[in-house]
């Protein structure tokens, strides 16, 4: 059996469940052995199905009184108990921050070896692994001795896809949980932004230094309009105080996966283009031609990004009329 730990926010599967899913299904035929998923906490019932339509054969739901929102130590311990009880061939979660974090709990209780952020894994007698080491602008080859695996895939490795599957049986686990692994759970919530954000926009306009300015961006939050995307930028834009970090895509900001990034006076240094790697497509707009972000994008043009995006934004605005 191959145990995936999935992540959910008060009763809501995240992404990086998914993806964690369909890593784990082509794992677990590598394996030999059926994908199982666990839920934990008591608003986490809802989502059997979702966790079935991503092959998940049986979903492992958990339920305890201090388990009413996420806390890494009580879900460390959750799985220190279901590897317990359910003895896996290997543990499964996504390389967010909370799945690395719950991971991490489990190893140490478990006085177990944990690998995280893995792209490929081979589970033969020492499994072969190969991961992403400083926010994805390494890949570290490294082998794995243990009697339990614990591992995690680095988000975005894999797009989501549904599985060709049926209901999945359930499966209820007691745990003892002492009331101490409350102390660090999540207990208050501030709404930050309302809405789409750059993390889940299907459309993400970029700017970089090239853009010239924080007034220079209008063009770019035009255009993010017009195609239903959010704006993103460089570090050396907030380096600058053009943009807030909270807009800064790369290793230090936010990592993007959305269908279309459209990279607008950004040369693309590497620790740019680990946050947006995940991208479906890039289009890179520069006046360099040997930007490394030209060299790295589906498509480029070349030319002035102010006269370039405005020239897209009028173009989409006549064949909306």
């Amino acid at each position: 059996m191959l145990l995936v730990v999935l992540e959910h926010d008060r009763g809501s599967l995240a992404e990086a469940s998914k993806e964690a899913l369909t890593f784990g299904r082509t794992l677990a035929e590598k394996m030999g052995v059926d994908p199982h998923a666990a839920l934990i906490g008591s608003d986490a019932d809802d989502l059997v199905e979702v966790a079935g339509e991503y092959g998940a054969g049986t979903v492992h739901t958990v339920t305890h009184e201090i388990l009413s929102d996420f806390g890494p130590e009580a879900w460390g311990e959750v799985v220190v108990q279901l590897v317990d009880e359910l003895d896996p061939d290997a543990v499964l979660a996504c390389g967010t921050e909370r799945g690395n974090e719950v991971m991490a709990q489990a190893a140490a209780r478990l006085d177990a070896p944990f690998v995280a952020n893995c792209t490929d894994i081979s589970p033969d007698d020492e499994w072969a692994i190969t991961r992403t080491q400083w926010g994805g602008s390494l890949l570290e080859d490294v082998t794995l001795e243990t009697e339990i695996p614990l591992v995690t895939c680095a988000f975005h490795t894999v797009p989501s896809s549904p599985a060709d599957a049926g209901s999945p049986e359930v499966e209820s686990i007691d745990v003892d949980l002492d009331n101490d692994l409350a102390r660090s759970i999540v207990q208050e919530r501030v709404v930050l932004e309302a809405g789409m954000t750059l993390p889940t926009a299907p459309v993400v306009v970029g700017g970089g230094r090239g853009v010239g300015s924080a007034d220079g961006f209008a063009p770019l939050e035009e255009l993010a309009e017009l195609l239903g995307g959010k704006v993103g930028c460089s570090r050396a834009v907030t380096n600058n105080g053009w943009r807030p970090h909270t807009d800064q895509v790369g290793q230090t900001g936010t990592r993007i996966a959305p269908e279309v990034y459209i990279a607008s006076g950004i040369s693309g240094a590497i620790q740019h283009f680990v946050g947006a790697s995940g991208s479906k497509h890039i289009l890179a707009v520069n006046t360099d031609p040997d930007a490394n972000m030209v060299t790295k994008a589906d498509w480029a043009v070349i030319g002035d990004l102010h006269e370039v995006i405005p020239a897209i934004s009028e173009e989409i605005r006549r064949r909306q009329s």
